[in-house]
């Protein structure tokens, strides 16, 4: 798990760069996992969704755009990031920390969480949490970073993950050692079937995982 007052400290200080900072890092195909993520979420046609770890309403506008008559809510624990989001165009939003949830038990169709599962604080708490917010039948929707699934790709992934990219994001946004603990944590966090098993244990059921981008991402699916 994550030091969550890290993590808080570490989003607080990146804000004001931190979309450019993704966009040059994975070189703009995380617009492209978010635009598909969003497809997904909406054919379930919902009516109600919470994007939690929601930072600067990057997937939260996406599937606004996706599903124009549902209500979209974001939930982020980090003002500073929310306040991006508002500069991006999102309005909707509450302050939410994941590992406890400011719901009603089964109030939304379906929650997303990009790139956010991996630095909370509590993996399984969270999970609960969202399986929580979720009505019966409901969907997750958790897109993240994963190790490639072609060994020869592995090495030079992890290589670029330790070395490459905190210099780049410490260039960008300053605060190298915030990148360097992110980057960390994709090596530690579950991907694959390790994901399906967190997701199963933790009150969803029938979980599909979709490698994206070789393995380097992942959009796991699923339902309550």
């Amino acid at each position: 798990m994550q030091d969550a007052g890290f993590v808080r400290q570490a989003f607080e200080r990146i804000a004001p760069r931190y979309v450019l900072t993704n966009h040059v890092l994975s070189l703009g195909i995380d617009i492209l996992w978010r635009k598909m993520t969003a497809r997904h979420v909406a054919a379930t046609r919902p009516q109600w969704v919470l994007d939690l770890a929601t930072g600067s309403g990057d997937l939260a506008i996406a599937v606004q755009q996706a599903c124009p008559e549902a209500n979209i809510i974001g939930g982020d624990f980090t003002p500073p990031m929310m306040t991006e989001a508002q500069r991006c165009g999102f309005q909707h939003l509450i302050g939410a920390d994941a590992i406890s949830l400011p719901v009603q038990d089964a109030a939304f169709d379906v929650v997303t969480v990009a790139f956010g599962l991996r630095n909370m604080a509590s993996w399984p708490n969270a999970v609960q949490e969202m399986a929580r917010a979720v009505k019966p039948g409901g969907h997750l929707f958790v897109l993240d970073f994963s190790l490639p699934t072609l060994p020869v790709l592995r090495p030079l992934y992890v290589f670029y993950l330790e070395k490459i990219m905190p210099r780049i994001a410490g260039l960008l946004t300053g605060h190298r050692d915030a990148f360097e603990y992110l980057c960390q944590s994709i090596e530690r966090f579950p991907s694959g079937k390790d994901m399906e098993a967190l997701l199963t244990a933790n009150g969803f059921s029938s979980v599909t995982t979709k490698p994206l981008s070789f393995g380097i991402a992942s959009l796991y699916h699923a339902t309550k």
